[in-house]
């Protein structure tokens, strides 16, 4: 492999490693609100975010526990998701890409992307569904806004995925032939 692949390979590496701890900051920080919006109220505008459903969880609790396990499940399959694509990089070999550990870790990342698109899109209607009951659910748009861009990106994986399959059925097949 050219040493410019191995650079750019190393640097995608370095990204995918800090985009898994911003999220897991993120997903830390909404948990952290979630248990201050529920014991220490008045505590929220000082948070993450700012995420202050308070209102909603005076109202019912139910939309407010409903729309919380939304938020924090999204966030914290996005935090997995890119721990999975860091530990893949990191004991992927590159010199025999199509192996069956890739393969399996490549398929496990379309099932983790396309959840992540069909409860945000679930989640952005549930939020709609609430807005018809008097709750303001504007501000909670950043955390589900793509889910269409998750489902097709999920997708495209998932074909990733199959490929890669059918490249290791291939390539062992020609190891046994040999």
């Amino acid at each position: 492999m050219s040493t410019r692949n191995n650079f750019v390979f190393i640097g995608l590496h370095i990204v995918a490693w800090l985009l898994f701890v911003g999220l897991s900051i993120e997903a830390g920080g909404l948990l952290v609100n979630f248990f201050f919006s529920l014991f220490k109220p008045e505590f929220v505008p000082n948070l993450y975010q700012k995420l202050d459903l308070t209102d909603m969880y005076k109202d019912s609790k139910w939309a407010f526990f409903g729309i919380y396990s939304f938020i924090l499940s999204i966030s914290i399959l996005k935090a997995l998701l890119f721990y999975r694509v860091t530990t893949l990089m990191h004991k992927m070999d590159l010199t025999k890409p199509f192996s069956t550990y890739v393969s399996k870790q490549i398929m496990l990342l379309s099932y983790y992307t396309l959840s992540i698109g069909f409860l945000s899109y679930l989640a952005r209607h549930s939020a709609k569904n609430l807005m018809h009951y008097g709750y303001d659910t504007d501000s909670l748009d950043q955390f589900w806004a793509d889910s269409q861009a998750f489902i097709l990106m999920g997708a495209v994986i998932y074909m990733i995925a199959t490929i890669f399959k059918k490249g290791v059925d291939i390539q062992n097949e020609n190891d046994l032939t040999i």
